[in-house]
């Protein structure tokens, strides 16, 4: 009954939408196979350049852009029958706005939990505006960042 549900709000909207969201779902598995099967040193130089920040200035013609693939992002990672960690999120989003040829920064941080665990998190910047993982970024330390610079 939720899928017929599902499908019928998918069906709803308008077929822009529906690609992006096939887009996202699809760079959310494929990106996730990487993570999973693959060395992160692999993976890397795929990212752009190693410890560079692209520009922070808002671009006011790429916020509607960004501002789709943050929710494509974000609903289908609620709508996946697998685990979306944040950074599958994070690279997804990245190699969509990359297809667009929108720079981007991707940020990897830890920090300790309440139990003094060591925990780590990824989230996606694109001029002023995060794409993924903004809801936790406070209180992680920056250890790595990947500017990717597509004009």
């Amino acid at each position: 009954m939720v899928f017929i549900r599902k499908c019928k709000a998918l069906l709803s909207l308008d077929y822009k939408t529906v690609l992006l969201f096939i887009e996202a779902l699809l760079y959310l598995g494929w990106i996730r196979f990487q993570v999973l099967y693959f060395p992160f040193n692999k993976i890397a130089p795929t990212l752009g350049i190693f410890m560079k920040e692209t520009d922070s200035t808002h671009i006011q013609k790429d916020h509607e852009i960004l501002s789709r693939i943050y929710i494509a992002i974000d609903v289908m990672n609620r709508n996946t029958f697998w685990e979306t960690k944040c950074l599958v999120r994070a690279i997804a989003a990245m190699r969509m706005l990359e297809k667009r040829k929108i720079d981007s920064t991707l940020y990897l941080g830890t920090a300790k939990d309440a139990s003094g665990k060591l925990i780590a998190h990824a989230w996606l910047r694109s001029g002023a505006l995060y794409i993924t993982g903004a809801e936790e970024m406070n209180g992680f330390t920056i250890t790595g960042m990947f500017a990717k610079h597509v004009q």
